[in-house]
């Protein structure tokens, strides 16, 4: 698993948020996405990592200004994660 934090400029509240999830949901069936018009940015946690120009296509298509992304890896945490660990 990966944590890919993408910086995205035009996110204005929380509708904007919601529009931007549902963008990466349907461009990569990711785990789970956040985004945060406060912090303009989108945390998303995926099997894969999606190209830098994915993303930005995703971005754009959204409506929004794609900045910069960055991947790292990412481990569940939380009492259920040491149960089932593979």
């Amino acid at each position: 698993m990966y944590k890919i934090t993408v910086k995205i400029d035009g996110l204005m509240c929380p509708m904007c948020e919601k529009h931007m999830n549902e963008a990466f949901e349907k461009a990569f069936g990711v785990e789970d996405v956040q985004s945060s018009h406060k912090s303009d940015e989108s945390i998303i946690i995926a099997k894969e990592i999606p190209s830098d120009e994915a993303i930005k296509a995703a971005v754009e298509k959204a409506g929004y200004t794609f900045k910069s992304a960055a991947a790292e890896p990412y481990e569940k945490k939380g009492i259920f994660s040491k149960l089932f660990k593979k």
